[in-house]
């Protein structure tokens, strides 16, 4: 049964309790990763395990890629098997189980890193698609409030991302660490990594508490069983494709695609740019060296000031009659990241070139522009091709079509850290200049295509 009540905004109280318990979870989730790196790269007399730096970058990579396929998965087995509410608490546990593992590598030895990222790597494939869903069935179809619901959830993403890296970095590079003094200037002897890991891990712990304690009277039967089809349901799932279908398929797929491009520049935010920034970055403000960790929540802090502005650019222009089809915005997103990593190579031509003393610094600035774009260009491009999947999907294959979409992210992130092992092999200048170029060309090339793709999504573009 649908959960009816609500709240003196018109939504249901569910939706709170699923904000809240997401923002623990991406807390958890996007701490451990605003360390995860540095922990990597740095020596065993640090704290870390001593990757080289472009292994790291590697390993990173596979980590966060198969954290984004494995919802598929996740989604696949709660749909048929166990229902949504059981796979958030299995992944939930899960996630937590992986976070004290690895803050107990320290006591138990480097297999506990492995375990950990593991643990985490499944616990999301269950935990990740069934929230989402949650958030979903708490409106009938049609139901106006959804879009703004989302967009609640939404934020709630975002402040769990934007506290973690502050929290968990805090703890890790400065509460915690080792400090001595070298020529005048402070510096980390050694890392406690653990401490950061551990507060990942108490994070998923208060949100799994939270949500298990009031699940049962805010959404009452939603997502505790499993959706049987309906006769009709069951009618049109049997039916064959129309060719509209086929060509608005064509159209996620193609969009699908230049995604993976995005991506695989966008996350650079975890791997390159944080080892750059933590080698080559003035992080210096009076006397307080600004933790490396800490500029993962940039992005976050920049979503949500500039969120609801995005969304009342778009409902202005559409109210217009002018708004931008889904193919332009998407161009314009990659455009916009590609112009975010020359500002990158700004910093590069500053510091003279591909340097490697760490005693010359670039501007801060340099750093907090390259973001500002990719948070612009994510705006334009993430929350648009989620709609777009909703629109243009046939009912029949709306899922296994979003588990497609999310497929992207999860070749970009394993790309993206093959690119990032090569800026010490390459430079960083030829690498953060080559990305920019090649995400700017893409977006000219998707630009080019889009008025056959609008064509093709057949007046739902």
């Amino acid at each position: 049964m649908q959960e009816t009540t609500t709240t003196k905004n018109g939504h249901p109280p569910g939706l709170y309790l699923l904000f809240f318990t997401e923002m623990w979870e991406r807390f958890s989730y996007y701490g451990m990763r605003g360390i995860l790196t540095l922990y990597l790269s740095k020596t065993a007399m640090q704290g870390g395990l001593g990757f080289a730096k472009d292994d790291a970058s590697i390993i990173y990579g596979w980590f966060t890629g198969l954290v984004y396929l494995t919802p598929i998965i996740g989604g696949y087995i709660a749909d048929r098997y166990i229902g949504q509410r059981k796979a958030i608490l299995i992944g939930g546990v899960t996630m937590m189980f992986g976070q004290f593992s690895l803050a107990s590598t320290p006591q138990l030895g480097v297999w506990a890193t492995w375990l950990g990222l593991a643990l985490l790597i499944i616990g999301n494939g269950f935990f990740k698609p069934n929230i989402s869903t949650i958030v979903g069935a708490l409106y009938p179809q049609g139901d106006p409030r959804r879009d703004s619901a989302f967009t609640i959830f939404y934020m709630g993403i975002n402040l769990g991302a934007f506290f973690a890296p502050l929290v968990c970095g805090f703890l890790a590079e400065d509460l915690f660490a080792v400090k001595k003094v070298v020529d005048g200037k402070e510096v980390i002897e050694r890392y406690a990594f653990q401490y950061g890991f551990l507060a990942a891990g108490i994070g998923m712990l208060v949100g799994q508490i939270v949500f298990n304690t009031l699940a049962p009277r805010l959404l009452g039967s939603i997502g505790k069983g499993i959706k049987i089809q309906s006769k009709e349901e069951q009618e049109v799932h049997n039916q064959p494709l129309s060719d509209e279908e086929r060509d608005r398929m064509a159209v996620i797929l193609t969009l699908t695609i230049f995604t993976v491009f995005f991506w695989a520049g966008f996350e650079q935010a975890g791997s390159s740019l944080t080892l750059y920034t933590d080698s080559y970055i003035n992080r210096k403000i009076g006397d307080f060296v600004i933790p490396t960790s800490w500029f993962q929540s940039v992005n976050p802090l920049f979503i949500v000031a500039l969120g609801p502005l995005f969304s009342m650019l778009w409902l202005s222009l559409a109210k217009k009659g002018k708004d931008l089809s889904i193919p332009i915005k998407m161009s314009l997103g990659m455009v916009l990241l590609g112009i975010g990593f020359f500002f990158m190579v700004g910093a590069v031509m500053e510091r003279g070139g591909n340097s490697a003393d760490v005693n010359i610094k670039a501007s801060l600035m340099w750093l907090v522009m390259t973001y500002l774009f990719h948070t612009i260009g994510e705006l334009c491009l993430s929350p648009i091709g989620l709609s777009m999947v909703t629109r243009l999907a046939p009912v029949k294959l709306a899922s296994m079509l979003m588990g497609v979409w999310f497929l992207a992210p999860f070749l970009a992130q394993i790309v993206g850290g093959y690119i990032a092992s090569y800026v010490e092999r390459l430079g960083a200048l030829e690498i953060f200049a080559a990305i920019g170029g090649f995400a700017i060309f893409a977006g000219l090339v998707l630009f080019a295509i889009s008025r056959k793709l609008v064509k093709m999504m057949h007046g739902r573009g």
